[in-house]
C-alpha cells in the first residue's frame, strides 16, 4: 500500500491537467496514487486519464461523478482514499519534483496518531511562497493558529491523515455547489496540532475561472453553504469574540440572501447575531449590488 493519495477535484480543466500529470510523473519519490475526481466535465478530461493510465507511469485512480463543487468532490475523495495520507492539489496546480519526498519524509520521522498531519508551503508558479513562510520556532500547530495568533498569512498546503478527513463531511445543498473547505479543518483544529513543513509542496496558478478568482459570485450564488459555513465557524471553541462577530455578520448577509426568517432561531450565537444585524445589512447590500447578474 502506498503512504500518500494526491487527489485532484477537477471539472472542464483537460487543457491545464497535463502539468500537474508531468509534475507527478517526475516526482523523486513514487510512494503515493494518484487520485482524480473528475465533478462532471464534458470535455476530453477521461481521453486524458484512459492515455495517462495505459502509460503506466503512476498509479491512477478515476472517478466521475455528476457535478456536485469542490465540496461534493472533496467528500468523494475522502470516501475512497484508503493510503494514510492524502493532500488535495488542484487541476490548475502542480507538484515540486520533491514534495511527495518531503512529505513522507516528514511523515516518516516526526507523524503520529498525536497530530492530524501537516502542513506545508504554496508558492506560485516562480517560485515565490505565497503569503508568508510557517514560523521557525513552531514545530506544531493547528491551521487556525497560524493564521489568527502567529500572523501567518497566505494559502498553505494541508496534508491529512485520512482516517481524520472521513469525519465531518460537507453538506450537499440542493442547487448549490459551495461550502467552505475551512469547516472540517478547524473542526479538526479541535482536536489536533499539525506538523509544519517550511518546504513548498504545490507550485499554484490563480486561473480566472477558479474559485478564489469569483468568491463574491459563489458567495451569491451558494448562500445556504455560506451560512452552515459560518454558522460553524461560530461554534468554534477556540476562536475569540472578533472572530465569531465577523462570522455572524457573514451569517447574517447570507440568511437575508435565501430570505431565512429564522436567522435568529437557527443561529448558535443569538446575541451577536442581533448585534451583526446592521453590518450584516449592509454586506448583504455590498454583495448584491456587485453581482447583479449572477442571477440571471
Amino acid at each position: 500500500m502506498k503512504l500518500l493519495t494526491v487527489f485532484t477535484p477537477t471539472y472542464n480543466r483537460a487543457f491545464c491537467l497535463e502539468k500537474l500529470y508531468k509534475s507527478l510523473v517526475d516526482q523523486t519519490n513514487q510512494d503515493f496514487i494518484w487520485l482524480i475526481i473528475d465533478d462532471g466535465s464534458t470535455d476530453h478530461t477521461k481521453q486524458l486519464v484512459d492515455l495517462w493510465t495505459k502509460d503506466n507511469h503512476l498509479t491512477i485512480k478515476y472517478i466521475y461523478q455528476e457535478n456536485q463543487g469542490m465540496h461534493g468532490a472533496h467528500n468523494t475523495a475522502y470516501e475512497a482514499i484508503e493510503t494514510e495520507l492524502n493532500v488535495c492539489i488542484d487541476s490548475d496546480d502542480f507538484m515540486p519534483e520533491d514534495a511527495v519526498d518531503n512529505i513522507v519524509s516528514c511523515w516518516k520521522e516526526y507523524g503520529s496518531e498525536k497530530v492530524s498531519g501537516i502542513i506545508g508551503l504554496d508558492s506560485y508558479t516562480d517560485g515565490r511562497v505565497i503569503g508568508t513562510g510557517l514560523p521557525s520556532h513552531l514545530t506544531q500547530s493547528t491551521l487556525f493558529n497560524l493564521y489568527n495568533k502567529h500572523g501567518v498569512k497566505g494559502d498553505k498546503k494541508l496534508v491529512y491523515r485520512t482516517e481524520l478527513t472521513k469525519e465531518f463531511p460537507y453538506p450537499v445543498f440542493n442547487n448549490e455547489k459551495y461550502v467552505g473547505l475551512a469547516y472540517k479543518y478547524f473542526r479538526l483544529d479541535e482536536k489536533y496540532e499539525m506538523l509544519l513543513l517550511n518546504q513548498v509542496l504545490c507550485r499554484v496558478e490563480y486561473l480566472e475561472d477558479g474559485s478564489s478568482r469569483n468568491m463574491l459570485k459563489q458567495y451569491r450564488r451558494n448562500p445556504e453553504g455560506f451560512a452552515f459555513y459560518r454558522k460553524e465557524l461560530m461554534t468554534l471553541r477556540f476562536a475569540g469574540v472578533f472572530f465569531k462577530f465577523r462570522q455572524a455578520v457573514h451569517y447574517v448577509s447570507s440568511s437575508l440572501m435565501m430570505k431565512n426568517k429564522q436567522l435568529l432561531v437557527e443561529s448558535p450565537q443569538k446575541g451577536m447575531t442581533i448585534l451583526a444585524l446592521p453590518f450584516g445589512c449592509l454586506l448583504y447590500l455590498y454583495v448584491t449590488s456587485r453581482t447583479k447578474d449572477v442571477l440571471n
